[in-house]
This record gives C-alpha cells, sequence and structure tokens, in this order.
C-alpha cells in the first residue's frame, strides 16, 4: 500500500514514464544477460592503476591491480601489470610470481606469453651474482662497420679504436689519414683530418683528462693534440733520436695525472709527454737491467705501472710512471701481440693476430674471449665499447669488427615502455628503455633502432609519424637528493654534515646538477624544508633537529622517500647519502638490502655514499655503490667530493623518447590501447609491449 500512495502522488505523466521504463528494463533482462559487474569493476581499478603506473606511484598502482585482480582473479593483462609494478617497486621475487601466472593465463602459444617469459628470463639473469664483463662468455662477430660501404670508401685501414661514453667510436683510419667518429650502427657522424696540411698516417687515438684528445702520426713523427670538439691545437715532437722527437709513433695511454705516454716504434722506446705537450723523458733503451725492446707495440697504464709490449719478444713489461724497469709481466702464450687495453680495474684486453685475450692484471692468467675474422687477419686493435661489445679494428680487411657476448646475442635486448603520455592524444610520446641482460644501459641509438607498432593480433601495425625526439642520456640535466643519516653516530658530526652538503653545493654552482630535495633518514623519514639559492637554509637542514637523532634511523624508508621524488625529475639522477659509513640495526627491516638495491637499478637511480668521520663504509654500503654505478667518497679526502658529484651527470640511462600518432579509436577513453616497441642493434633485438588509456572525453 505505502508503495502505491507513493506512485499516486506523483503526476500522471511521470507514472506512465516509469511504468513504461519498468517494462523496458523487465523486457531487455529476458534478453540481455546481467552486466558484468565484476568486470566493470576490475577495469575501473585497472585504468587507475595504469594511469599511476604513468605518474611514477607504483605503491598506488600496485593497489588498483591487486583490487583489480580480486574481481578478475586470472587476467593475464592484470598480472602482466602488477608485475611491472612490483619490478619498478625493487619487489622482483612478487613480480616474477605474476609474470610467471600472467604467462600461465595467457597461454603458451600466445606472444604475450612468449613476451612475459623473455621478461622473466631477463630479469633473472640480472639477479645473478653480478660479474664483469670480462667474466662473460666467449666474443663472436656480431657485425662490422666496413670500410667500404655501398661502394664508396669511407675509411681505409684502421689501427685504433676509441669508445665514447654516448655509444660513438673514434676509428683511426691509417691509411685515410683521419679519425672518423662511427655511431652504434657504423654510420659515419663526424670526420677529423687534423691541421691545415692534415693527419700523416695517424696510428693512435687517447682521451686526455681535460677532455682533449691525443693523436700519434706514425709517420709525421709526432703527436697532435686536439681540444675536446676535435680541433686541432698543436703538434708535439717530431722526426729525430734526439730526446722529445719521435721516430714512429705508434701507442698511446695516459696516466691517472694526464701524462701522455708515446711508444716510439722507430726509436724502439716510450716518450712521456705532460698534458700540454711538454717532454718529460723517455724509457725503455737497453741497459744493464732492462734488455731493452725489439718491437714495441701495445701500452697501457694501470694501477701506478706502465705495461708495455713486445711484439717480437711476445713479452709484456712493466715500468713505474718514471720509466724505471720493474721486470716482466707475462712471456709465454701470446702469438703476435700488438694493443694493450686497460677494460677494469683487474683486466687488460689485448689484441694477438685474431685473438682476442682477457688477462688478469694481477696474476697474468691468459683467457681468450674470442676470435675476429679469418686466417688472413689482422687485428691492430680491440677495445669494449659503452654498450658491453668488443670493438676490433681489423688492419688487413679494412674493417672494424663488432665482437658481441653469445650470452648476449642468444638473450637479446631488454626493452621497457617505461612510461606513456596521452594528455594530447592521438598524439602520444613514450619513455623506453633499452638495456642488455645484466641490466646496462644501451646508448647511442637512433631512429632507425627502433619500430612502434599498435594494436594486437592481427590488427598490430606500423604506427603513424614515428619520430625519435632525442636520447635522454644526451640531456645534461641531472637531478640529486641528499640524505642525511640521523644516527646516534652523526648526532656528534651535525657540522661535518652540513660542511658536506655545503661542499655538494658548491660543487653543483656552474653545473647543470639541481639539489632536488633533502631526506632526513630519522626515526620516521621526512623531507627537509631549505630554500635552493640561500646556502645557510642547506646547511641548517643538514644539521637537523637534534630531537631527530635516534638509534632507531631508518635507512630503507628514507631512500624509498628520495627515490620516490627523482623518479618524475631527470633521467640523470642519484642520491647522495651523507653517512657515517655504518648501517643501523633498522637499515632494512622494510625493504632487504637487495629490494633496495633494486629499486634504485630498476629506476637508474645512482647511490653515492659521501663519508663523514673516520669509519670504513660497510658492506652494505660498497654493495649499493657498487649494483648502482654509484661511487664512495669521503667528505675531508684530498680531491674533495666535486668530482664524484659531477660525475653523476655522466651517468647513462639507455633511455630514449618516441612520438607519434595513433590510429586507434579510443571509445572515448575507456579503451585500452596496446602499443609495441621493438629495438634493433647489429644481431640483437628486443621488444616490449604495454598499454594506455587515451583522456576521458
Amino acid at each position: 500500500m505505502r508503495f502505491s500512495l507513493v506512485f499516486m502522488r506523483r503526476p500522471f505523466p511521470v507514472l506512465i514514464a516509469l511504468c513504461l521504463a519498468i517494462f523496458a528494463v523487465s523486457l531487455y533482462s529476458q534478453i540481455v544477460p546481467e552486466p558484468d559487474l565484476n568486470g566493470v569493476r576490475a577495469g575501473e581499478e585497472f585504468r587507475i592503476g595504469i594511469q599511476a603506473y604513468n605518474r611514477y606511484a607504483y605503491n598506488e598502482a600496485i593497489r588498483a591491480f591487486e583490487s583489480a585482480l580480486a574481481y578478475r582473479p586470472n587476467e593475464a593483462l592484470i598480472l602482466d601489470w602488477l608485475g611491472r609494478a612490483y619490478y619498478k617497486s625493487g619487489l622482483e621475487e612478487i613480480a616474477l610470481r605474476q609474470w610467471e601466472r600472467a604467462a600461465e593465463m595467457y597461454g603458451n602459444e600466445r606472444d604475450e606469453a612468449l613476451l612475459a617469459r623473455a621478461r622473466i628470463e631477463a630479469v633473472a639473469a640480472r639477479r645473478s651474482p653480478l660479474v664483469s664483463m670480462a667474466e662473460t662468455s666467449r666474443f663472436v662477430e656480431g657485425g662490422t662497420f666496413p670500410g667500404v660501404q655501398d661502394g664508396a670508401t669511407v675509411f681505409r685501414q684502421p689501427t685504433a679504436v676509441l669508445p665514447r661514453a654516448d655509444g660513438s667510436a673514434w676509428v683511426v683510419a691509417y691509411t685515410s689519414n683521419e679519425v672518423v667518429r662511427v655511431d652504434p650502427n657504423g654510420v659515419i657522424r663526424e670526420r677529423l683530418r687534423g691541421p691545415l696540411g692534415g693527419f700523416d698516417r695517424p696510428y693512435d687515438v687517447a682521451h686526455g683528462l681535460d677532455g682533449r684528445l691525443y693523436v700519434s702520426e706514425f709517420r709525421g713523427g709526432r703527436l697532435s693534440i686536439l681540444d675536446e670538439a676535435g680541433q686541432w691545437q698543436a703538434h708535439v715532437g717530431g722526426k729525430g733520436l734526439t730526446p722529445g722527437s719521435l721516430i714512429g709513433p705508434s701507442s698511446l695511454t695516459i696516466d691517472d695525472a694526464g701524462y701522455v705516454y708515446v711508444v716510439e716504434y722507430g726509436n724502439r722506446r716510450i716518450s712521456k709527454f705532460s698534458p700540454d705537450g711538454e717532454f718529460i723523458h723517455n724509457f725503455g733503451q737497453k741497459d744493464g737491467i732492462f734488455p731493452g725492446f725489439l718491437s714495441p707495440t701495445g701500452i697501457a697504464y694501470l694501477r701506478g705501472r706502465i705495461f708495455a709490449v713486445d711484439g717480437a719478444k711476445k713479452a709484456i713489461y712493466t715500468f713505474d710512471t718514471d720509466g724505471i724497469y720493474q721486470g716482466v709481466f707475462l712471456d709465454e702464450g701470446l702469438d703476435a701481440p700488438e694493443s694493450l687495453r686497460v677494460w677494469d680495474d683487474h683486466t687488460f684486453l689485448l689484441a694477438d693476430t685474431r685473438r682476442l685475450l682477457l688477462i688478469d692484471a694481477d696474476s697474468a692468467i691468459i683467457q681468450e674471449a674470442g676470435l675476429a675474422g679469418n686466417r688472413s687477419t689482422r687485428i691492430v686493435d680491440a677495445n669494449f665499447d659503452q654498450n658491453g661489445s668488443i670493438l676490433a679494428a681489423n688492419f688487413d680487411a679494412n674493417e672494424v669488427a663488432v665482437m658481441q657476448s653469445i650470452d648476449e646475442l642468444a638473450s637479446g635486448l631488454f626493452v621497457q615502455i617505461d612510461r606513456i603520455v596521452t594528455e594530447n592524444f592521438p598524439e602520444v610520446t613514450l619513455d623506453v628503455s633499452v638495456s642488455d641482460r645484466k641490466g646496462r644501459p644501451i646508448v647511442g641509438l637512433g631512429d632507425r633502432n627502433f619500430l612502434l607498432s599498435e594494436g594486437q593480433g592481427e590488427t598490430l601495425a606500423q604506427v603513424a609519424g614515428q619520430t625519435l625526439l632525442g636520447s635522454l642520456d644526451r640531456d645534461p640535466r641531472t637531478d640529486i637528493v641528499i640524505v642525511v643519516e640521523r644516527s646516534g653516530a652523526t648526532a656528534a658530526l651535525r657540522e661535518d654534515l652540513a660542511a658536506a652538503v655545503r661542499d655538494i653545493y658548491n660543487a653543483v654552482q656552474g653545473t647543470d646538477i639541481t639539489i632536488a630535495g633533502i631526506v632526513s633518514a630519522g626515526e620516521n623519514p621526512e623531507r627537509e624544508r631549505f630554500d635552493g639559492a640561500n646556502p645557510s637554509t642547506l646547511t641548517g637542514a643538514a644539521r637537523g633537529a637534534q630531537a631527530n637523532y635516534s638509534p632507531r634511523w631508518r635507512f630503507d624508508s628514507a631512500i624509498r622517500l628520495a627515490a620516490a621524488d627523482l623518479l618524475p625529475l631527470a633521467k640523470k639522477r642519484a642520491v647522495v647519502f651523507v653517512t657515517s659509513g655504518s648501517l643501523g640495526a633498522l637499515s632494512f627491516e622494510q625493504y632487504s638490502i637487495t629490494e633496495t638495491a633494486a629499486y634504485l637499478q630498476n629506476a637508474n637511480i645512482g647511490f653515492y655514499p659521501v663519508l663523514v668521520g673516520q669509519a670504513p663504509p660497510s658492506d652494505d654500503l660498497a654493495y649499493l655503490a657498487k649494483t648502482t654505478d654509484g661511487r664512495i667518497t669521503r667528505l675531508y679526502a684530498p680531491e674533495g667530493i666535486g668530482a664524484a658529484v659531477k660525475s653523476i651527470t655522466a651517468r647513462a640511462s639507455g633511455s630514449y623518447l618516441l612520438r607519434y600518432r595513433s590510429s586507434l579509436p579510443s571509445d572515448f577513453g575507456r579503451a585500452f590501447l596496446p602499443i609495441e616497441a621493438e629495438v634493433y642493434l647489429l644481431e640483437r633485438s628486443g621488444r616490449d609491449r604495454a598499454g594506455y588509456f587515451a583522456p576521458l572525453s
């Protein structure tokens, strides 16, 4: 009765309309099943998760994807994205489990399952114990940069290769009298021909500490100095036997102080010059202790010693930087050794005819890295490039061989679509990162290395208007967040903390580095307030309040807070941790050290501890610095901390920004739009598939 009274109070036309509506709904329910409310709710949570992921709000994304899974427990796409969010949060074990479930739900035959398993393999490889590049499997030829391309000569008879941080390399072309810069695809980007009269049979090139280039001219009997831009500046030496004169200058090396060492093939000695070209002394002549060179070839500087190769004697000798002979380093196991290059603090790379040899700098143990070319090959020089390949100058074949690890060729590139920006849809911008199986960034790629496609299955098609906006590694902007330890140990070092932050501030003046924040690592980590234009507020923030210092200070939470502030900023970024050198009992209470390292690694954030006080750095600090390619320095070291802070600008990210115009219908912003990115580099390739929602309209 109550129900009918309510109806009777309404005007008659409204009553008729309601009756018709009830009838229509009743009829519709008989024809169409009930709407899938769980699917609708899962879709809405999924949208929220995608949007949060693209804002770098990974915790929010995890909550949304988990909520979506509650409505759709076995939805492969949701599991896939949940794994991505956990991976970006550093929780790789959980990420791998989600991707395993996603691959199972996709079904083994689907392409999405193959992509998920490839991602699992790549992450699993990264989680294995880190090793030096020199400890990886054998290297095989994965491509060449020929001196003759399409019938045209681009360079003739290479004698040396000098890799650059941007992924390209200088190649010394002996017969064509030039030094050319080759990008990772083998395309010539720059040519240096020296002074007005040109180079006279250039043989080797070395990079000085201040950015200058040094080029030895074998027939000219001299050394050319070029500025950082490649402009010729001066000649050093000249043909002759007297001290300071040169005959047949060939291989070069530079020590920690910037001094240049030149092998003189004709004079059978080594000459040392200052960075500006002032002659210091020569050494290596036969005397009562050293038997003398017969055919000096390669040379390298490592840890205070000069290592010099004699090709005829098939031996390597050592000297100190004053030229005092120290003894035989290696005199067996070599065929016809030429160049000697330093890979890391413990490993040399030696070109030995067609063999590429890795030599332990401490034990002199030899490991064959690979063979280049054929039996008539003569590898004059070989060097590791920024992307983990060995570039080998093949003089006889007139080419540079690109030697790649078998493991890298088999596993391919690790490609990730990190972020999708759709604010101006149908114009879409992608942030794509490319690395190898160990997580090392791949740099120097161009537009030709990328292929974007949208859609899925049979509808997958190349996008329109693909444009590489640039490599984010070339952007000089760099952001750092300073984290200050608030422990009992640093409570007595508050003035040292202030001095450290003041030195950091002074180091970044006049650079592209910005101090984006200061975080107190106390019991409850928090952001400190400061005015970037006022140094006194920085030092005040560094000192902090005495009440903030506690034995229960939290390291892991403070690092997470700092990293979260860095994520939306520049791709070159780091956490600078001002510390006593020891971590407290609660340092990894919430997140383990491996999860903390993975979080920083996956966000490409370097970890740079600055030690105050005299305590040595803990193993945990050393591990985090090593795994994130950071650097430990002491506040009161003779060289200061400025160089370490400035080195952050050289960090590689392997990130690229691409733009295209989508042709997919967005259903007014309600449709999930798939996008795929493929990357090719010589014989290696990799791809990732993601997606986005256009803005609601």
